[in-house]
């Protein structure tokens, strides 16, 4: 097929990806603005992020479903357009409510787009330049939440917070509109007509946003409370029920098969970790840098840019070094530099320099640069092609999870710190200082454990053999 355009799809991929993953970040640092403006309190306003959360993760299982029923193309256009339709409601929102709507309307189409992208990229580019193409794919999976921080705090400053949601709309109507002219090819994919899952489906849904609402409301009433005991017991009920629904059907919702893979389960445990030390990282970093050291919101956004531009330089490179040595070694240097990133972090305060605080942001954007397209060539290998979007629909769906925990659990760790040491005695900011160092720490923590796993990632990214779905030229 001659008339395929690589370069312009791979554009149009990266364009939803960015929007999404913007979004994914862009919306903290203007929560006490939201907060002020809508009279409501911290834990009210916490639920624009948990509500994205908790409908970010519902979409995902389905992609695969729909990626065979609707097709590439559909699934894509939709994705964008809901997405784009949420930002807009979002941005016209007067009251706390109906900006929930909005980002649950978001948070539908923004959960499709990631692993729909990465199966896009598998079924159009062959194994041998995946990891390359992974690359500058990844460029916005991971820049757009690292330039959320940058770009929220300049917009909501200069513009009012509704400006977060209202740059949506050019880019996500450029972006279908690219898609028409690019994505095109992709409508001769053969559809199935596959039996929905329906019970595992709903399930498998009770599970995700029972846990992940357990985990979020634990920092704020104690993972000690019969709320939480019970959210939780519904969840592990519930995915217990699921794991024996998934073994009994022939067409299941999500593949448990895939975990008898070892190479898979390195991979998805690698990024669970990682996830959870990095969103928990995210979440305290704007706490360090605006109210321990005191910077604005715009002046922290910019601070961590450099994380950005590092991270955007390093990540073309490593897809194209796991292409040719695969994604082992690599990844493992880049969970150093990060783990030595959380270990900088937590020896700033106050009377830290601008540049220390720039060197700890570039040791990080390098460690993140060099770490998610190896660590994606590597999933997407670690499967047969038939398997990809249902591999890729599941490690997206474990970075959410992880990410989830991650920060439930840092959150509970430094308040439970911040508690413990102004009962001894100690004023309210040492005590803040001391409980995000701890938070810092836990992170270190878990990065280092991370090594583990990723020794067992594949030597090499060569893809297991069946029936080759990508477009051939």
């Amino acid at each position: 097929m001659r008339d395929i355009n690589r370069t312009g799809i791979l554009i149009v991929v990266i364009m939803g990806t960015t929007m999404a993953g913007i979004d994914s970040s862009i919306v903290n640092i203007s929560l006490p603005v939201m907060s002020r403006q809508f009279n409501c309190t911290l834990s009210e306003i916490e639920w624009v992020i948990t509500v994205y959360m908790l409908s970010f993760s519902v979409l995902m299982p389905l992609t695969n479903w729909l990626k065979n029923r609707i097709g590439f193309f559909n699934l894509y256009i939709g994705a964008i357009s809901l997405f784009t339709l949420g930002s807009l409601m979002c941005a016209l929102s007067t009251s706390l409510n109906s900006l929930l709507v909005g980002r649950v309307v978001q948070a539908l189409g923004g959960g499709a787009m990631a692993p729909t992208s990465m199966a896009i990229i598998s079924y159009v580019f062959p194994a041998r330049v995946r990891g390359t193409v992974l690359g500058w794919w990844g460029l916005g999976n991971l820049v757009g939440p690292a330039l959320g921080p940058t770009l929220g705090g300049i917009l909501t400053e200069k513009f009012g917070w509704p400006s977060i949601f209202y740059i949506n709309l050019p880019i996500g109507i450029l972006t279908v509109a690219l898609a028409f002219q690019y994505l095109g090819v992709l409508r001769k994919q053969a559809k199935l007509k596959l039996p929905f899952d329906l019970t595992g489906f709903v399930v498998l849904t009770i599970f995700l946003v029972c846990l992940q609402y357990g985990i979020a409301r634990a920092e704020v009433v104690g993972i000690t409370s019969p709320e939480i005991l019970i959210t939780l017991g519904i969840a592990f009920v519930a995915l217990a029920v699921f794991i024996w629904i998934d073994r009994r059907i022939k067409a299941p919702i999500m593949d448990l098969a895939l975990f008898t893979n070892y190479s898979f389960v390195s991979c998805i445990l690698v990024t669970i970790s990682r996830a959870a030390a990095l969103f928990g990282g995210l979440f305290l970093m704007p706490f360090l840098l605006q109210e321990q050291m005191g910077f604005s919101e715009g002046v922290s956004g910019l601070l961590i840019l450099p994380n950005s531009v590092f991270m955007a330089a390093l990540m073309p490179f490593a897809g194209k070094w796991s292409d040719k040595h695969g994604s082992r070694e690599i990844s493992i240097v880049a969970i150093i530099l990060l783990a030595l990133s959380m270990y900088l972090f937590a020896r700033l305060d106050r009377g830290s320099s601008l540049n220390a605080v720039i060197v700890t942001m570039i040791v990080r954007g390098i460690g993140m640069g060099l770490l998610l397209a190896p660590l994606n060539a590597a999933t997407l290998s670690a499967v047969r092609p038939s398997e990809v979007t249902m591999a890729s629909s599941i490690s997206t769906l474990m970075q959410q999870v992880g990410g989830a925990i991650g920060i439930a659990v840092l959150a509970i760790v430094t308040q439970a710190a911040y508690n413990r040491h102004v009962m001894e005695g100690m004023a309210n900011m040492p005590a803040h200082h001391l409980a995000l160092r701890e938070g810092f720490h836990i992170s270190l923590i878990i990065l280092l454990v991370t090594l583990i796993p990723a020794w067992f990632l594949p030597r090499r990214n060569v893809a297991l053999k069946d029936v080759d779905t990508h477009i051939d030229t």
